[in-house]
């Protein structure tokens, strides 16, 4: 039996991500937990993560739960979720805030000349970007195993990432402009949009990371 840890670091729409996870995986045993030990422990991690980047990585700091994600992202399956897939990164824009440091690459916040000038007429588009977005699975990878391509997810967001390694590239979306949407790299694979929010293809990704083997 899997066992799943979620960070809880107060940072994160914890209850939704648990529950749709309880669905997708009613044999697992899952912790919602700020504990080291009980997420050093666990078989698969999932860091969610919502709210402003300084503040996602201050009470991640404040939990004493750095090292432990650091630990997690060398040793086991982890997926991150929204602001759990910038915290990866190496900085954000927003609040020019470091952050963890696994992926080489900057958090982008939507907007500047280029955005601007993909917007036509008076449709202009707002930030945060929130609402139904198809993404284009640009690799495969198990956890899109029975999604079809451009299979529409859930977003709220301001900022994006933007990897320095194009190979860490598996989904991208378009607003305004095409930006990543989601990354892996071995046993990680985190996501700009929100699973727990995206009805049957949210619930099923979340199976599929239940089930991955990296």
């Amino acid at each position: 039996m899997s066992t799943i840890a979620i960070v809880e670091y107060g940072m994160g729409n914890y209850h939704s991500v648990e529950r749709a996870l309880r669905h997708a995986a009613p044999e697992a045993t899952i912790h919602l937990t700020g504990s080291p030990a009980l997420i050093r422990a666990a078989d698969r991690v999932v860091l969610p993560g919502q709210g402003a980047m300084a503040d996602c990585m201050r009470t991640l700091e404040a939990a004493g739960l750095r090292d432990t994600v650091l630990h997690i992202a060398a040793t086991k399956p982890l997926l991150g979720v929204c602001v759990g897939e910038q915290m990866l990164f190496e900085r954000s824009e927003e609040g020019d805030t470091a952050s963890l440091g696994i992926f080489k690459g900057t958090v982008k916040r939507f907007g500047g000349p280029a955005f601007d000038l993909a917007q036509s007429g008076t449709h202009a588009l707002k930030v945060p970007h929130m609402g139904w977005n198809a993404v284009r699975q640009t690799q495969a990878h198990p956890l899109w195993a029975g999604i079809p391509d451009l299979s529409p997810f859930y977003f709220v967001h301001s900022f994006y990432v933007e990897p320095t390694d194009p190979d860490l590239i598996f989904g991208t979306a378009d607003y305004g402009l095409p930006f990543t949407c989601a990354v892996a790299r071995d046993n990680i694979f985190a996501v700009q949009f929100h699973p727990e929010k995206s009805a049957d293809h949210g619930l099923r990704l979340y199976r599929n990371f239940v089930d991955w083997k990296p």
